[in-house]
C-alpha cells in the first residue's frame, strides 16, 4: 500500500496533537484548584500561635592584626639554643628482661591505665603495701619486689605518696636500659 506524502504529515500531525493534548493533561492535573484552605489557614494560625524561640547574638570576634616578623637577623627558631650532646648506646647493655618469669597480675595492664588508691601496713611492720586499681575497678596488693605495668616494672620502694618502679624497655638499638617510673597517689577534691 502506497500513501502518498500528504496523508502521512496528517497522520503524524494528528498523533503529535494528541501527544500535546495528553501532555498538556499530565502537566494540569497537578494544578487543581482548591476552593477550601480552610485546613492551611488552621495550619498557619498554630505555627503563628506557637511561641518564637530567642537567637542567641553572634559571639564578638577580635579583629585580625596582622604581625610582620622582622627578625630575620635572629636566631633560627628550628635550631636548638644549647648544642645537643649525641649519646650513642651500645645495642647490649648486659641488661634483659626475666623471659621465663611466670608474670604477675597487673602486668597486663599498662603503668598509664593502672592508679593507686591508698596504703596499707604490713602486719609484720616489715613497710607498706600499696592498694592499686586497674581497668576493671578491682583492687590488687602491691609490695616491694612485685612487677606490674607492660614494661616488666618492678616495684623499688613504696611510701604513703607513690610507687616508685623501674622498667626494662628497648634502647631501640637492639639492647635494654633501665627506667625510672612513679604512680602517685592522686590528690583529695
Amino acid at each position: 500500500m502506497i500513501r502518498n506524502k500528504s496523508s502521512w504529515q496528517n497522520a503524524a500531525g494528528i498523533h503529535i496533537k494528541w501527544a500535546g493534548l495528553l501532555l498538556t493533561v499530565i502537566i494540569l492535573q497537578g494544578c487543581i484548584w482548591v476552593e477550601d484552605t480552610s485546613d492551611l489557614q488552621q495550619f498557619v494560625a498554630e505555627q503563628r500561635a506557637r511561641p518564637s524561640g530567642q537567637i542567641p547574638p553572634l559571639p564578638e570576634y577580635k579583629p585580625y592584626e596582622a604581625f610582620v616578623y622582622e627578625g630575620s637577623a635572629l636566631r633560627d627558631p628550628f635550631r636548638p639554643q644549647v648544642a645537643e650532646v649525641v649519646q650513642i648506646m651500645d645495642a647490649d647493655t648486659g641488661i634483659r628482661p626475666e623471659e621465663d618469669r611466670i608474670k604477675d597480675y597487673l602486668e597486663n595492664y599498662g603503668v598509664d591505665n593502672l592508679a593507686m588508691v591508698g596504703t596499707i601496713s604490713n602486719l609484720n611492720d616489715e613497710g607498706l603495701w600499696a592498694l592499686v586499681r586497674d581497668t576493671k575497678g578491682e583492687v590488687h596488693r602491691v609490695t616491694v619486689g612485685d612487677y606490674m605495668g607492660l614494661d616488666h616494672g618492678q616495684v623499688q620502694s613504696i611510701d604513703e605518696r607513690e610507687i616508685r618502679l623501674v622498667e626494662i624497655v628497648s634502647n631501640g638499638r637492639g639492647g635494654w636500659m633501665k627506667r625510672p617510673r612513679n604512680i602517685v597517689l592522686p590528690e583529695p577534691k
